[in-house]
This record gives structure tokens, sequence and C-alpha cells, in this order.
């Protein structure tokens, strides 16, 4: 499998979880603006996975599905239980829906305004503090069992970890919320978390 990634994207998520699941993977790092990656992938997104077969995937919950399913012996899927399948689809669209774009004005401003100010994209990009603090107050909820779904490890972990990491440069950064600092120190010892950082570039 080849994993393309860009370095402190999601795209960390599915290569932590492939980490843990002792998958035979090779990376690569590519320019999502390059037109040489947009023959690869038209979307022009990461994460992307090559697999045996040939067949490209894209989306990261669906990569990090794929993965969980593909290694059923790492123990990254649902576990089981009645409701576990779901809290797990439900941590994942959570995930996707909610804390994801929470953060897209401020890593992306030009595309809430017209206007090419700076203090106009200023204000675009502190209009996503309340609601970058509002999906971390309920991860925090979340993760009071250690562990972000079905108290057990999961591919929602790496894929919460990836994008916990980018309030590191925000005002209120994820050191100040007590259960996910935890969480936070407790995978950055981790050494698959250490092998994926490393691997790209990250600290």
């Amino acid at each position: 499998m080849l994993l393309y990634f860009a370095p402190g994207t999601c795209a960390l998520a599915p290569h932590i979880a492939l980490e843990w699941s002792g998958a035979n993977y090779a990376i690569e790092k590519v320019d999502l603006r390059s037109e040489a990656y947009r023959q690869v992938n038209p979307l022009g997104m990461v994460p992307a996975l090559r697999i045996a077969n040939g067949r490209l995937l894209t989306q990261a919950d669906a990569i990090l599905k794929f993965i969980a399913t593909s290694f059923p012996d790492a123990g990254l899927g649902a576990g089981d239980g009645e409701l576990a399948e779901f809290n797990l689809d439900e941590a994942l669209a959570f995930l996707t829906g909610d804390v994801h774009p929470a953060f897209w004005p401020y890593f992306g401003p030009g595309r809430f305004t017209t206007k090419t100010d700076d203090d106009s994209l200023k204000a675009v990009r502190e209009s996503a503090y309340p609601r970058i603090e509002r999906v971390m107050n309920h991860l925090e909820h979340m993760l009071e069992e250690g562990h972000v779904v079905n108290g057990k490890r999961t591919i929602a972990d790496p894929y919460a970890f990836a994008m916990i990491r980018w309030t590191a440069n925000l005002p209120k950064t994820w050191k100040e919320y007590p259960v996910i600092a935890d969480f936070m120190g407790r995978l950055l010892k981790d050494p698959g978390v250490q092998a994926a950082l490393s691997a790209q570039g990250l600290t």
C-alpha cells in the first residue's frame, strides 16, 4: 500500500493506523497544489491510499474503516456491543463533519470572504475560535474513558489526535483541556505515533 500525505493534515490519522496495524506500506509526500498530484487524485486532497489491486482510496474516515477491517487482529475496530459499530461511525462522522470544518475559517479564511485585507482575514480566522472551542469541549467529554469511543483504542483515536494538534498555535491550545491533554500525552509517547510523526517531519 502507498499512502499519499501532506505534513500537518489529517493524513496523519491513517498513517498512525497503518503503524498500529503492522501493515506493509510506503508513504509519499505530495504537493496538494501540483498538477502531478491531481493526476493521482483529481480532488487534490489527502489522505489517499493506493492498495494492492491498484484502487485509490480517498476520504480519511473511509480509509480508516478500510484499515480497521483489513487488519482485524490490530483491534482498531468498534469492538463488541449492540451499539459499538454505530458509536464508532458516529464518532468518525463528528470528527469529519464537525471538528474538521470548525478549522476551515482559520486555515483558509479566503474561502469565507471576498475581502483580501489583513484585518478582514484576521476576523475570519478569529471567527473559528468559538467553533473550535465547542468541538474541543465535546471531545473533552468523549475522551473521559481514555479513548474517543467505546472505551478502547480505535481508528477514531488517531483521527482525533491529528486534528487536536491543530490547536497548538491557537490562543487556547489542547493543553488547556485536562482530559484531552492526558489523551495527547499518552499518544505522543506511543511508538506508532512517534514513527508516523517522524516520517512526516512533525513533532
